[in-house]
């Protein structure tokens, strides 16, 4: 009998086993494959290695700002590959290492419950107090007709030792922002299809705007309010049709599709009386437990933010509460991120959604086009923006497009948890010349006493 079983060993499975260890509970971790999940395997950790190489390849080719000139003999795919392997093998080490080192029991197999406080696992019975889903998301292929033979998904994308010429993104969240970007740096004729009214749907308009202007000038075509109709073999590749705007075809060597749906089917859910939404989500309360008690869910598998940093986070509240603790979880401090040239990043409401509440905000913003450190690596192009509340100035949320935003996101994060009022953060210090400096000089001006900006 355990004190906690958890099901999943992504970085929110991981995180949940390791809390509640410290915690002194007697725990064991099931995973029916490699450790590490999505996010160390075929998301995350695979993808930054290709936009680091991306980035490598950039910064030689726009070096000549800095009189430095330099010619490409090759780009060596297979060397990519290698070191992605690399880099997720060490992970998945310590990842296992630290497991045992905490003391938790790894049980490998498929679990599916029996009842409300046991599983099964290769047909051996484990029972425990509390259990934590946390089984993460699968790839999610949209039902066009003809669009298997063309497909490339996100795994495949991750394995390429070459690159193909051209390729259809269907999809416009932050996975396929940065597929797109990282395909066209090496490139690869790119056309980012959505069929939503703007690029990152989660994000405000202006971020939206900012980020679609800057895959344009990076060779993406990004078509807006489209929808995929269907995929036709022909000579060159396939000519995809779509539906809604005026253009009506394209063709392309291949299609990429990178969403993902929460990994909930069988696992026997029903039995243990757990619900899900109509996405396939388990359903949670504000403490990520189910309908069961002693039984919660976190990460991919209850939809929503589908990011591992929210798995992680999850992951410690979770565990907390099923060791007798009553945490909240601040569903309104989970960050979003996507990279690209250049990034987005937030976190909170944005100016349109904090209106939509009937809350009087105010904004200020800061552009990278004037800040010292920006001027002086020549990548300018971006602003911090920061919502506050008009009678209090609380910090509501903050929008940051440009180099490093999702670093710096991690500022905004601290001060809204800590109740920050915008003054305070007008009146902070930063090291110069850094671009955390944006952020005090949005908080600046959205007190009204920004010092780099024009007088208004």
């Amino acid at each position: 009998m355990y004190d906690l079983i958890i099901i999943g060993g992504g970085p929110g499975g991981y995180a949940a086993a390791i809390r509640a260890s410290q915690l002194d509970a007697k725990v064991a971790l099931v995973e029916n494959d490699i450790m590490g999940g999505t996010c160390v395997n075929r998301g995350c950790i695979p993808i930054k290695v290709w936009t680091k190489a991306a980035l490598s390849l950039r910064t030689i080719q726009t070096a000549d700002v800095f009189g430095i000139k330099a010619k490409i003999d090759s780009i060596d795919f297979r060397t990519i590959q290698e070191r992605i392997g690399g880099v997720t093998k060490d992970i998945r080490m310590g990842m296992v290492s630290l497991l045992g080192n905490y003391g938790v029991k790894k049980i490998e197999g498929k679990a599916t419950f029996k009842g409300p406080k046991e599983i099964d696992v290769a047909g051996i019975s484990y029972k425990a107090d509390n259990f934590i889903i946390a089984t993460g998301s699968k790839i999610d292929t949209p039902a066009v007709p003809g669009l298997e033979d063309a497909l490339l998904d996100s795994d495949q994308a991750l394995s390429l030792e070459s690159i193909p010429e051209s390729v259809l993104v269907y999809g416009a969240g932050p996975i396929e922002v940065e597929f797109a970007t990282v395909l066209a740096c090496f490139g690869c004729q790119v056309t980012l299809l959505s069929n939503g009214r703007r690029v990152l749907p989660m994000e405000d308009q202006d971020s939206n705007q900012r980020l679609t202007q800057v895959l344009r000038e990076n060779g993406v075509t990004v078509i807006l309010k489209q929808t995929l109709e269907a995929v036709i073999p022909v000579k060159k590749g396939f000519e995809c049709k779509l539906a809604g705007g005026k253009e009506t075809s394209i063709i392309v060597e291949k299609v990429l599709c990178a969403s993902r749906r929460p990994n909930t089917a069988g696992l026997g859910l029903e039995k243990a009386g757990i619900e899900l939404n109509e996405d396939g989500s388990i359903k949670i309360d504000e403490c990520l437990q189910t309908k069961v008690p002693g039984v919660f869910a976190i990460g991919d598998a209850i939809g929503k933010t589908m990011q591992s940093h929210a798995a992680s986070a999850m992951a410690v509240c979770a565990s907390e509460n099923a060791t007798g603790q009553n945490r909240v979880f601040p569903f309104n401090l989970v960050p979003r991120g996507a990279w690209s040239f250049t990034d987005v990043a937030s976190v909170g409401l944005s100016e349109d959604e904090a209106e939509d509440m009937d809350i009087e905000t105010v904004v200020g913003e800061f552009p990278y086009a004037i800040n010292g450190l920006s001027m002086a690596i020549n990548d300018t192009r971006g602003v911090v923006r920061i919502v506050t509340c008009e009678k209090y100035g609380k910090i509501l949320g903050v929008q940051i497009v440009g180099p490093n935003a999702n670093e710096l996101i991690g500022e905004a994060v601290m001060a809204m948890q800590f109740e920050y009022t915008v003054s305070e953060l007008a009146s902070s210090i930063r090291v110069h010349p850094t671009l955390s400096e944006n952020i005090v000089d949005a908080a600046r001006d959205n007190e009204g006493w920004a010092l780099y900006l024009p007088k208004q």
